[in-house]
């Protein structure tokens, strides 16, 4: 079963389900529904921020126009539809 359907299943299952059995399915995910990522505390995240900057105020990094941007997105989603 893939992942598309599973979600469907679990979903429509918490829509329909008796409030004792959604309370004790989010007592099993709390935490990492509640968990939460600091990006600010991760090195490499920050590291790879810097990296960037550096490059684009050095005139290094590639960039794109917004209608590039837009182009690849567009074409990106195509992508992933037809899969």
């Amino acid at each position: 079963m893939d992942t598309t359907t599973i979600r469907q299943k679990l979903h429509h299952y918490i829509e329909t389900a008796q409030d004792k059995k959604v309370k004790a399915i989010y007592a099993i995910v709390e935490d990492e529904i509640e968990e939460t990522y600091d990006h600010w505390n991760d090195e490499e995240f920050v590291a790879e921020l810097q990296k960037r900057e550096k490059a684009y105020l050095d005139g290094t990094g590639k960039t794109l126009t917004l209608s590039e941007s837009v182009k690849k997105a567009r074409t990106a989603i195509k992508k992933a539809k037809s899969k």
